[in-house]
């Protein structure tokens, strides 16, 4: 199995390193992109998609206490 490993080692750190070296942006996000205006706040601020059950448990409670002992109860549900 050593031989085979680094039969695939020896194809694909070339492989990585040359999209790293000349196409870094190439699986990006295109909203990297576009230029940033600090007077105009985007509409359509969104959080990460690790954090998008934290933001929907925050926002589905209008009390700020509330939102915050929800979370934390969601989070203690996994310990259980």
């Amino acid at each position: 199995f050593s031989l085979k490993d680094l039969l695939g080692l020896t194809i694909m750190i070339p492989l990585l390193t040359t999209l790293a070296l000349f196409s870094p942006n190439l699986l990006g996000d295109p909203e990297n992109f576009t230029p940033a205006n600090p007077l105009v706040t985007p509409p359509h601020i969104k959080p990460e998609w690790y954090f998008l059950f934290a933001y929907a448990i925050l926002r589905s409670i209008p009390n700020k206490l509330g939102g915050v002992l929800a979370l934390a109860a969601s989070v203690l549900i996994l310990f259980l």
